[in-house]
């Protein structure tokens, strides 16, 4: 998933990192230096573990409670900038993500225990999904009576409608799993079916509702991973009745435990409680506070400033998908009372700079950039020690197959850039003075590491042009086939903890479309092929493995994005919050456990 956003990419994400590295225990610019920081890449280690499939008992709600928890108040939160869409089928990055948890329902979702350890369960669905034929068919059946926040109870044709309206041309920034699983990888999903608005239905061969309360998928191969799949908020459900395709982008109904009660788009946005969702239903959702009031265009440095201060409205403030601004360090890491308000956690996502093959078609250019990279210092714009690692492969730690041994753009000897060796390249290549074109977004930590790439890449006799970009639709501009752009950063996190959920939308040249996630518009026969033949193996183990050498490949014989800095987490919360945890699933605070505490 994208990351914000690093998208997912929930991670995104989704949505690789150096366990050699030495700069992976540097200071935390709070004057300790010779001990690491923050999380390590042994937590994130721990976060490679293949989901566990719930029963039909661990479906049922409600949610186990949180230790001292209390209804009331009105919790807060600051966001640099406003949601790129609330359409679920629209929504595949992290804050997106948050703030789905609290809005919608889907088939399935995950509970995780106080160690981080997730499992899918049913969610709408009675269990996590029924598997025969191999995994080749998936039958769910729904739990009885839960509604939508107009009071209109959910059925099958409601989870039918919620898949078909994928396939519809409008709908381009959401992942698409089931709809290639169903109907053909790439874009042959599209072309096999125009979406439901003009009253045609996927053949029942495909996707058939034998009753109002149950679903059946027919896959055109195996897929034991169809509930983790299901759990993505693109998948969370549109009631039919209630559909208004490119409107419900702003005014989506809700089934989950809070509901829209005012959205000015770029100012503000107000949740209150959906009194139509049932907690007995639900088992893994609180819904503690009264509701939840979001402000927008709050840059990192003024969140962390304000929550910090724990005036006001701050003092009940958690941060979505923001973090600790590297400024403010010192002051939290030094404050043993404020670091009792923080959450730390090690995400799944890598930063990588996008080289787009469309433009840069010399491998040799592409190799010299990666080469040039300054990774630390990107990472530290980040939240300093805390805000990440240097990157040495496409790989999170986070995911399985990470190899810490893998090393092809030597950010273990020169994680600032090897700029002797960048230079070499581009005289080689004939290079010196080539314009490129390098697109950023519009925030404070992505103009900084703007600033300190050019920097390099003007020191190996580079011409670059920028161009900023707007923060908001970043990820939507950046899955533009015509882009426009030669070099742009974006950020991918496993959607879970398996390679299938980076490689193929990633690097697959089936995926290069608008919307796509393929950022590189890599379209090579031997990664395609692998990418198949992979995405097949059924040992799980085996099948990282494969991602591995793939990863390699791809890094060493391609090279079309060179990876920068896997992401910590770092965030603070008001004093008045209760509940504060660092959930695996969303990869950040766990916005459905927290509470206030008065």
């Amino acid at each position: 998933m994208s990351i914000l956003r690093s998208r997912t990419a929930q991670a995104t994400v989704a949505a690789a990192a150096v366990g050699a590295l030495a700069l992976t225990g540097c200071s935390s610019g709070s004057g300790s230096s010779n001990k690491p920081v923050g999380k390590t890449h042994e937590d994130a280690a721990a976060q490679a573990k293949p989901v566990a499939m719930g029963t039909a008992q661990d479906s049922v709600g409600p949610a186990k409670e949180v230790p001292g928890a209390r209804k009331g108040g009105i919790a807060q939160v600051y966001q640099e900038t406003d949601f790129s869409h609330l359409d679920p089928g629209q929504i595949y990055v992290s804050d997106a993500g948050d703030l789905a948890k609290l809005l919608y329902r889907g088939l399935t979702t995950y509970t995780e225990d106080a160690k981080g350890n997730q499992t899918v369960v049913g969610d709408l669905a009675t269990d996590a999904g029924k598997m025969t034929d191999d995994g080749k068919t998936w039958t769910f059946k729904l739990k009885d009576g839960i509604k939508d926040q107009n009071g209109h109870v959910i059925t099958s044709a409601d989870i039918r409608h919620s898949i078909e309206r994928l396939y519809d041309p409008f709908l381009t920034d959401g992942p698409t799993y089931i709809q290639t699983w169903l109907s053909g990888s790439g874009t042959k999903y599209r072309k096999a079916y125009a979406g439901p608005y003009k009253g045609k239905h996927l053949p029942d061969s495909v996707l058939a509702t034998p009753d109002d309360k149950t679903i059946v998928f027919h896959f055109l191969a195996p897929h034991t991973d169809v509930p983790q799949a299901l759990a993505m908020a693109a998948y969370g459900v549109v009631p039919e009745k209630t559909d208004t395709k490119q409107k419900y982008d702003q005014a989506p109904v809700a089934t989950g435990p809070y509901k829209i009660s005012s959205y000015k788009p770029g100012k503000n946005l107000s949740l209150v409680r959906n009194d139509q969702w049932d907690a007995k239903t639900d088992p893994a959702r609180h819904a503690y506070v009264d509701g939840w009031n979001i402000d927008f265009n709050v840059s990192k440095a003024d969140q962390t400033k304000t929550i910090l201060a724990d005036r006001g409205d701050a003092k009940n403030a958690i941060m979505f998908s923001g973090q600790i601004d590297a400024t403010q360090l010192q002051k939290i890491t030094s404050d043993k009372a404020v670091m009792k308000r923080t959450v730390q956690g090690y995400a799944p996502y890598v930063w990588q700079l996008n080289m787009n093959m469309d433009r840069v078609k010399n491998k040799k250019i592409r190799d010299a950039i990666a080469l040039a990279i300054p990774a630390t210092a990107a990472a530290h714009a980040d939240g300093g020690a805390y805000g990440g690692d240097p990157a040495n492969s496409l790989i999170s730690p986070a995911t399985p197959g990470y190899d810490k041994s893998s090393d092809p753009f030597n950010r273990a000897k020169k994680p600032n850039g090897d700029i002797a060796a960048a230079k070499k390249l581009i005289d080689e290549a004939g290079a010196k003075g080539m314009k490129l074109t390098y697109g950023y977004a519009q925030t404070d930590v992505r103009v900084t590491q703007a600033n300190l790439i050019i920097n390099n890449l003007e020191k190996i006799g580079l011409d670059i042009q920028k161009k900023d970009i707007d923060a908001a639709t970043w990820y939507e501009q950046m899955g533009k086939v015509k882009n426009g752009l030669d070099l742009y950063m974006t950020g991918w996190g496993q959607d879970w903890a398996d390679g299938n959920t980076v490689f193929p939308p990633s690097y697959d040249g089936s995926a290069i479309q608008d919307g796509g996630s393929n950022y590189s518009h890599v379209n090579d026969k031997h990664v395609n092929s692998e990418i198949a033949r992979i995405q097949l193996i059924a040992d799980a183990a085996e099948r990282a493995k494969e991602y591995a050498k793939l990863s390699d490949y791809i890094s060493k014989e391609i090279n079309p994005a060179a990876p920068i800095y896997y992401t910590k987490v770092f965030q603070i919360a008001g004093s008045n919050v209760g509940g504060l945890r660092y959930s695996t699933v969303t990869s950040y605070t766990d916005p459905t456990a927290i509470y206030l505490k008065k």
